[in-house]
């Protein structure tokens, strides 16, 4: 009897320690796969192991470090999309904007927008520069091994938003998205301002390069003879939506400050050349004062830089920033502690965007059970989480596929009007024709009728039909 009750013990124990086993198991999985649905599109099928193998802080450093990370594969899928590699005028050069005179004919009536764009080379229309870029920006969402880096090119972008459709932004957006967020996406906060400040795209989008100082008469061009004047545009935003914040301190006088300290800053020949210009005569060279810095008279160029450090090193940008960060990765209510903590790497890094990341993804807020799947998917989420999930396989063709599906589900890419970009919050993407169109997408995908894109639907267990409601579930909508 005593050895009979020794052995059941010993067997409990064992069965216990078994189960102990299983439960650490399955806690470091959960908390692997909560970890890639906030740093990537979605997990793939094996990812978590790979995770596990290699420890989830040696996986963050490694996506934190992009350039280490070899993506031929996926940059190999772009190489058809030959207007990615081009520079502004060379876009403006072979995809030319509709001869004047045939606009005039459609503005008039005489001519339909269809009949002007059948006069055009499909293969020389300016909508294919978008067209390819938000197809290259789904190729590397669903396949690329930089996971972490196309996701904070994706919030970036929308950050720092500009619109495609506004007039010669569509010959630019490429080079935009190419030299001013690619590159430091996982860099310093303060470089993406001065980079986006300089380019042409945000320059056109919000009005700079028409900021002139009050009473300056244009020289030449078109406007030759008109007085110009102040532009406020870029300088509010620049402080409402990519700085201080709504609620950062500043003034209207501050606003009229700022956009004089950016008088000048133009776009040599829009529509041939379209780079970034300084030009003295039209600049307010006056002294200025900004959130209670002075600037002195005679600073040309410089006085927009210097704005740019004294908001770039602002309490209220940290604080807003770390705000924006912590919605996207955490909630949309993210923890005030949380926040504080960010801001504080921020201000202790000079904007360091990796120490920023490091932050939250090392803070307990962010493995807290209420953060799991607190998050709604934007429809580019969605549409590459969905692939992500299924092992998908796709090229340039397919990248246009998913384009098109994102677009039909509420996320246009590069198609947001306003400088907010598309928006990180719930709210924004719930809905009954949104969550059907969500629907429809799962099942065409699940099927295999999304052009240009191979899966495989054992992946999430087989049957075409359950694959589609796995997908279209309200759990999947999360991350």
């Amino acid at each position: 009897m005593r050895r009979s009750r020794s052995t059941l013990a010993a067997g409990a124990l064992v069965w216990l320690s078994a189960f102990g086993v299983v439960a650490v198991a399955r806690a470091d999985e959960a908390r692997i796969e909560h970890l890639l649905s906030r740093a990537t599109f979605g997990a793939r099928p094996g990812d978590v192991a790979r995770v596990s193998r290699m420890g989830e802080a040696a996986w963050l450093e490694r996506q934190l470090r992009p350039d280490t990370i070899d993506d031929r594969a996926t940059e190999a899928a772009l190489r058809t999309l030959a207007t990615l590699r081009l520079t502004i005028p060379e876009l403006l050069r072979d995809y030319p904007p509709p001869d004047p005179a045939l606009r005039a004919k459609v503005q008039s009536g005489e001519m339909t927008r269809e009949e002007l764009r059948e006069r055009m080379p499909r293969e020389r229309r300016p909508e294919r520069i978008v067209a390819e870029l938000a197809a290259a920006r789904m190729v590397r969402a669903a396949t690329s091994e930089r996971q972490l880096q196309e996701v904070m090119v994706d919030f970036w972008f929308n950050h720092f938003n500009v619109f495609a459709p506004k007039g010669v932004v569509r010959w630019y957006v490429t080079d935009y998205e190419r030299t001013v967020i690619r590159p430091h996406a996982l860099g310093r906060f303060p470089d993406l301002v001065r980079a986006s400040a300089r380019h042409p795209a945000m320059l056109f989008y919000l009005d700079n390069w028409l900021s002139l100082k009050p009473g300056f008469v244009i020289p030449f061009g078109p406007n030759r003879g008109r007085v110009g004047g102040l532009n406020e545009n870029y300088a509010r935003e620049l402080m409402e939506l990519h700085t201080l914040g709504v609620d950062g301190g500043y003034t209207q006088q501050d606003v009229t400050e700022v956009a004089r300290a950016f008088t000048g800053w133009g776009i040599e020949r829009p529509r041939q050349d379209g780079r970034f210009v300084f030009r003295p005569r039209a600049h307010d060279d006056g002294a200025k004062v900004v959130l209670g810095h002075r600037l002195p008279a005679g600073g040309g160029a410089q006085d927009g830089e210097r704005v740019i450090d004294i908001l770039t090193r602002h309490p209220a940008t940290a604080r807003f920033i770390a705000t924006k960060l912590a919605r996207r990765f955490v909630s949309d209510a993210p923890p005030p502690a949380l926040v504080a903590e960010v801001a504080e790497a921020y201000l202790r890094t000079d904007g360091d965007i990796p120490a920023m990341l490091r932050t939250i993804f090392t803070a307990p807020a962010f493995a807290d059970a209420d953060a799991r799947r607190a998050k709604i998917k934007k429809p580019l989420e969605f549409v590459a989480s969905a692939v992500r999930a299924l092992d998908g396989r796709l090229g340039a063709s397919g990248g246009f596929a998913l384009a098109r599906a994102s677009s039909e589900i509420g996320e246009t890419l590069y198609g947001a009007a306003p400088p907010t970009g598309w928006p990180d919050r719930a709210e924004a993407w719930v809905s009954a024709g949104t969550l059907l169109a969500r629907m429809n997408f799962a099942t065409r995908l699940a099927e295999g009728r999304v052009a240009g894109v191979r899966v495989d639907p054992s992946a999430l267990g087989g049957a075409p039909r359950e694959v589609a409601l796995t997908l279209g579930a309200p759990e999947f909508q999360r991350r």
